[in-house]
């Protein structure tokens, strides 16, 4: 394992120039965000949405100059080639610290559409990113819990076919939709807790990689399966910021995604439910080999 180094001094910089650059770009993406709000023409409110995101494609480009010029990310991907902006990609990462947003958005930016996120309705409320990802078209997505639908059983099954409306817009605009499908970032201790017959990984959480595929209704035909391997260990955000990284191993698999994948009943069918099971377990036991592969 590479040793860390890096220096306080570059984490002040380079914590100086993100912020710098967030606030730069956000006041130009709200503005335009007003605009989109107070005029409610769908022609008008695409346009808007291109250029929303192409404002976001700028931030995060400045802040991989930001990462290049002070030193701070050293990327080593593999399996980039035939990928398009003009396609539908379901993206599944393994999940080891929030630098592996940043990450995925230094490899992929501008070499597949705009990385989203599904999020959940409440989260409109946050304030200013609410507005943001609205603007950005993120789709919001209505859980209901267990106990609400023991007591609204007639409310069964609302909760996808309002995310599945909310996501309409995407069959004319091609997508990238971002799932971390362990739920959770990997730790030594969650490991242990879950018992997980993984090496390196935390179970996979079938049922909300299925709610995403069943919410898209068959929009996404491709899945890029990201395994991200840190050469120093898991870092935090500082230790990118101070150059505390040393290189990052992205591999990218890109798998079809069957008919049906998105067709099935997880909540209601056994039959359905064990098949993703298996499935998705498969290509977790291969991506468990590959990451120690990469971190050995």
């Amino acid at each position: 394992m590479q040793q860390r180094s890096g220096s306080t001094l570059k984490g002040v910089v380079t914590v100086s120039l993100m912020t710098i650059n967030v606030i730069a770009w956000c006041l130009v993406l709200f503005a335009v965000a007003i605009i989109k709000f107070v005029l409610p023409i769908p022609a008008i409110r695409r346009s808007l949405s291109r250029a929303m995101t192409a404002l976001a494609e700028g931030w995060i480009g400045t802040n991989n100059a930001i990462f290049r010029l002070m030193g701070s990310l050293p990327l080593e991907p593999r399996g980039l080639e035939g990928l398009s902006i003009r396609e539908w990609y379901l993206v599944v990462s393994n999940h080891r610290s929030w630098v592996d947003i940043l990450v995925l958005q230094a490899v992929f930016n501008r070499r597949i559409p705009f990385l989203k996120f599904f999020l959940k309705q409440q989260l409109i409320w946050v304030p200013f990113l609410g507005i943001a990802w609205w603007a950005l078209d993120f789709p919001f997505m209505r859980r209901y819990s267990s106990a609400h639908l023991a007591k609204h059983p007639e409310d069964r099954g609302k909760d996808l076919e309002a995310t599945r409306s909310a996501c309409e817009k995407f069959r004319l605009i091609p997508t990238s939709v971002m799932n971390f499908v362990e739920g959770t970032r990997f730790t030594p201790a969650k490991h242990a807790a879950a018992q997980s017959p993984y090496r390196n990984l935390l179970p996979p959480r079938a049922g909300g990689a299925s709610f995403v595929l069943s919410a898209m209704g068959g929009m996404l035909h491709s899945m890029l399966d990201v395994t991200i391997a840190y050469t120093t260990g898991t870092p935090t955000f500082w230790d990118l910021c101070c150059g505390r990284v040393g290189t990052v191993r992205v591999d990218v698999q890109r798998r079809a995604i069957d008919d049906w994948l998105a067709a099935g009943d997880y909540m209601n069918d056994p039959a359905f439910r064990e098949r993703f099971q298996a499935w998705l377990g498969g290509v977790w036991a291969e991506k468990d080999s590959r990451l120690g592969r990469m971190l050995a």
